[in-house]
C-alpha cells in the first residue's frame, strides 16, 4: 500500500502502520490487517500488481500515475474510489478513471457509495455501486469486496457512478450550510432534492449518460444522503456559516491536513459553467461555490434554495 511518508511524533508514518497497524493521523482507532504492508515509494507498491486501487485526491492522479507508468503490467486492472473531476484547458472535464486509463493504459472500474470511511472501518452494514464497463471484471471484483457487511453491486454506468461520487460533495456543503444557519431538517431535505436534480442535469449534458437509474443505486441518492448527513463536505458547510476563515486553514483544523474535496469540485465546476454561460441553469452549485469563495454572505442561501428555477 502506497502511503505518502509524513513524519508523526518523529516517526515515520509509514513505519507506524507496519508496527502499530493503524493510521494514526488519518484513521486512528481502526486496526489495519498486518498483511497490509505500507510503502512511501508508489512504484514499490505497484509493481506486478493486477489489481490497483486508487484512493487519494483527485488532483495529484495525473502526476502519481506519471510516476507508475514504468511499473504498471497491460493486464493490469484499475479501480478508483476518487471523488472528483479533473478540469484541463482544451479538455474541459474529464473523468478521474479516464486519466487513470488514458495515462496507464489499463481499463479502469469505478467504486462509490454510502461508505463513510470510519463506519466501513467499524464493519457497521452499507451498500456500494462498483460501475465497471467490461462485464468480465464484474465476478471478480464483486468477489474481492463483497462482505456480510459490505455489499456490491457491479454495473457498467462508469461515467454515471463516478459523477454521483463527485457532485455530491458539492451538494454536501450545502446541507452543512443550512446546518450552520440553524434551519431543520425540511431545509435540508430540499437541498438534497435540488441538488440531486442539477446532479442529474449535469451528468446529462457535460458526461452525456441519459441513464437516470445509476442515481438509485448506493452510488446515488443513497452517497447523497450520507454526505449531507455526516460527510466532511457537510462539516465544512457548517464550518464556513460559523467561522471567516480561509476553506485550508479549516481543513488543518477539521481533517488533520486533508483536503474538502468539494470546494475543489465546485470550482471546476463554476468554471466549466461560466465558460459555457450556463450559470444560471445550476444555481445551487454556483452559490456553495460563491460561499467557499467568500463572493455571497452564507444566509443568501436560503434565497437560492427559494428562487430554484425548479419552482418556477
Amino acid at each position: 500500500m502506497y502511503v505518502y511518508e509524513e513524519i508523526i511524533d518523529g516517526l515515520k508514518l509509514t513505519d507506524i502502520i507496519n508496527m502499530e497497524h493503524e493510521n494514526v493521523k488519518y484513521l486512528p482507532d481502526i486496526k489495519i490487517s498486518p498483511n497490509v504492508i505500507a510503502v512511501p515509494d508508489v512504484v514499490q507498491a505497484c509493481t506486478d500488481g493486477d489489481i490497483l486501487i486508487f484512493v487519494l485526491p483527485h488532483q495529484f492522479v495525473k502526476e502519481t500515475c506519471e510516476k507508475m507508468a514504468r511499473a504498471v503490467k497491460p493486464e493490469a486492472l484499475g479501480l478508483s474510489l476518487i471523488k472528483g473531476f479533473v478540469l484541463t484547458e482544451g479538455e474541459g472535464i474529464q473523468l478521474v478513471s479516464s486519466i487513470i486509463q488514458d495515462t496507464l493504459g489499463i481499463e479502469t472500474a469505478v467504486l462509490m457509495g454510502a461508505n463513510l470511511a470510519t463506519e466501513v472501518a467499524s464493519e457497521m452494514f452499507c451498500e456500494t455501486t462498483i460501475a465497471c464497463a467490461n462485464e468480465e471484471h464484474h465476478e471478480i471484483l464483486s468477489k474481492l469486496f463483497q462482505t456480510p457487511y459490505f455489499r456490491v453491486k457491479v454495473i457498467t454506468n462508469v461515467s454515471g457512478v463516478e459523477a454521483c461520487g463527485a457532485l455530491k460533495n458539492v451538494v454536501g456543503i450545502g446541507a452543512g450550510i443550512v446546518d450552520g444557519l440553524g434551519f431543520g431538517d425540511n431545509t435540508k431535505a430540499a437541498v438534497i432534492r435540488l441538488g440531486l436534480m442539477e446532479m442529474m442535469k449535469f451528468t446529462k449534458i457535460f458526461l452525456k449518460s441519459e441513464d437516470n437509474s445509476v442515481f438509485f443505486e448506493s452510488c446515488g441518492i443513497a452517497d447523497l444522503v450520507a454526505t449531507c448527513h455526516g460527510g466532511r463536505n457537510r462539516l465544512l458547510g457548517e464550518a464556513v456559516v460559523k467561522s471567516m476563515k480561509d476553506i485550508r486553514l479549516l481543513e488543518k483544523e477539521i481533517l488533520r491536513g486533508q483536503s474538502f474535496q468539494g470546494p475543489l469540485i465546485a470550482k471546476e465546476i463554476y468554471g466549466y459553467l461560466k465558460e459555457r454561460d450556463m450559470l444560471e441553469q445550476f444555481p445551487l452549485f454556483v452559490a456553495i461555490h460563491r460561499i467557499c469563495t467568500r463572493e455571497v454572505d452564507p444566509r443568501n442561501f436560503i434565497e437560492c434554495l427559494r428562487d430554484h428555477p425548479e419552482h418556477m
